[in-house]
């Protein structure tokens, strides 16, 4: 039964890179204290398993749903009857993705997404994905998307999935700053503010970015740091909620999801992007 209104909480967490097990073990806990709290899903953020561009990935990526990963996910899923979405890496033979899932309070995978529109300082590490996709729960009908896959042109993949009829776009980030960044002069986000409100307004419909908090220690932004300041947009553009910024931000953050009925796909969307 679809519900109409429900908890998520978004999981705004230290990821240490490379650090596989000590990653894990930090989102059980914060998946655990989430369900605790009444939330019917926790949404993780991007490569929450090892981190952004992380070289690791190149040995310690697993298969989904088979590898040790998504296996642990499945089974804290379980254990807290909760729905998780996650982004975490995937190797699928020689090639390897940045990924995110979906997964129902039974354990099961219900949707895998592989980033698009990874940005080029990524592409010696992740391969790009090929397809998007939506699914009906319980809890509305959810659409995947990853971090910059919200910043292609014209909102190509978000309103992919506003046509595909998502009520809702969950979105693992990995936001990061250089060293010198100073948000009293320019505070983050705009960037992010201004893609969500369009696609939200133009479909009615939710978008959620949640990011990690921590310092990148490998890769192209070596040095720069992941700031959290997660964000939660409404149907109509509102911003329901803006997480805590900065490298040591590691918080749960709460809202309240109200689904709403929508227009019927194809018809008055279509006429007002002509």
């Amino acid at each position: 039964m679809k519900s109409d209104s429900y908890r998520l909480a978004m999981v705004q967490m230290l990821v240490e890179p490379g650090n596989l097990d000590g990653n894990l073990t930090r989102a059980a806990q914060r998946i655990g204290e989430a369900a605790s709290a009444g939330a019917k899903i926790a949404v993780l953020p991007e490569v929450m398993d090892l981190g952004w561009t992380h070289p690791s990935a190149k040995n310690m990526s697993f298969t989904i749903p088979q590898g040790k990963t998504c296996q642990t996910l499945m089974a804290i899923a379980r254990r807290h009857a909760i729905y998780i979405c996650a982004g975490i890496v995937e190797k699928e033979g020689a090639n390897i993705y940045n990924a995110a899932i979906l997964i129902d309070p039974g354990g099961e995978v219900l949707l895998k997404h592989r980033k698009v529109n990874e940005l080029e300082i990524a592409h010696e590490i992740y391969q790009q994905g090929t397809s998007l996709n939506v699914i009906s729960t319980d809890l509305g009908t959810i659409g995947l998307q990853i971090c910059a896959d919200a910043l292609a042109r014209k909102n190509t993949l978000s309103f992919s999935l506003g046509y595909m009829g998502a009520d809702i776009i969950l979105s693992p980030c990995a936001w990061a700053v250089p060293p010198d960044f100073d948000q009293n002069v320019a505070p983050y986000g705009d960037l992010w503010r201004d893609v969500y409100i369009e696609v939200s307004s133009h479909f009615d419909l939710w978008i959620i970015g949640v990011s990690n908090v921590g310092p990148i220690s490998a890769g192209a932004w070596q040095g720069w740091n992941c700031i959290g300041n997660s964000l939660a947009f409404s149907p109509g553009g509102h911003q329901k909620h803006q997480a805590p910024f900065g490298s040591s931000a590691d918080t749960i953050e709460y809202i309240d999801v109200l689904l709403q009925q929508r227009p019927a796909r194809g018809t008055q969307w279509d006429t007002q992007h002509m």
